[in-house]
Formats: structure tokens, C-alpha cells, sequence
């Protein structure tokens, strides 16, 4: 599956939302990456990221959706410069239903982000958050090329 078509697409879905709440949204997906995968379920793993990114960036702000290798590895990252994950919640916003304090007053469930860690888990992928500025979400995987050797 071609992971540079995905996340331009992700991209494209989000750029209007985004432009909407006149945020600054970079899409930089040049390489040509492809892994093994359901592509649905990784469309939804990687759009959900980017919703929270939308959601919790305020206006003004940017967010870098990004695919790139590092070692042979397909990196999707979300960086935003919204008020961020601390460190003592970060394992805990993967939980289904989990809200922080100060995400109660947005609409959701608190699904996106324990979706998208089930999603990566399912396909042996590995799902990082940390400080940005602001926060930093990533999903690696091996590529389907070091699959094959």
C-alpha cells in the first residue's frame, strides 16, 4: 500500500477544516513508502490524529502532517502547536472513553486516539506521543521493501 497517497489524502480531506479555523496546515509526503496494510483502517488511524490536531490547535496555530524513512522505517507524524499531552496522561489517552480535563468541554468520545492505537497495533506498527511545541503523534512501521528481504 502506498503510504504517500494516503496521507496526501488525509491531508486534502483536512486542509479545508484546517483553513476554516485559520490554521496553518503543511502536508509533506514525498516519499514513495509503501507498507502492509488495510488501507481503510490506516486512513482512519491517520485522519484521527489529524482531527485532534484540528481540534486542539487554536487559531493561528500550525500543524505538519509528514511521511519520511528513518532507517528503513515509515514515519507518520502529526505535529501541532496546540496545548499539547502531558507526559502522566499520555498512556492514558490511548484508553477507550479517556478525556483529559481539559478536552471535556470539545465534542468526542474519547475514542480517536485508542482507535488509532489499536489500529497501529494490529498491524505491528508502534504509536509515540510527546511534547512538541505543542504535541507530536507518531505511527512507525516497517516498510513492505525490508518486509520482502
Amino acid at each position: 500500500m502506498a503510504l504517500a497517497e494516503l496521507v496526501r489524502e488525509v491531508g486534502e480531506l483536512y486542509e479545508p477544516i484546517a483553513e476554516d479555523k485559520q490554521v496553518d496546515f503543511i502536508v509533506t509526503a514525498k516519499e514513495h513508502v509503501t507498507v502492509r496494510g488495510d488501507r481503510d483502517l490506516l486512513f482512519e488511524a491517520v485522519a484521527n490524529l489529524v482531527d485532534n490536531a484540528v481540534k486542539f490547535t487554536p487559531r493561528g496555530g500550525r500543524i505538519e502532517l509528514s511521511l519520511y524513512l528513518k532507517d528503513n522505517v515509515a514515519v507518520v507524524r502529526v505535529r501541532d502547536t496546540g496545548p499539547g499531552i502531558p507526559a502522566d496522561e499520555r498512556d492514558l489517552v490511548t484508553r477507550r472513553f479517556y478525556r483529559s480535563d481539559k478536552s471535556r468541554r470539545d465534542p468526542g468520545l474519547g475514542l480517536g486516539l485508542s482507535l488509532v492505537s489499536a489500529i497501529v497495533k494490529l498491524h505491528g506498527f508502534n504509536f509515540t506521543i510527546s511534547s512538541g511545541p505543542g504535541c507530536v503523534a507518531e505511527i512507525t512501521g516497517q516498510t513492505a521493501d525490508v518486509l520482502n528481504r
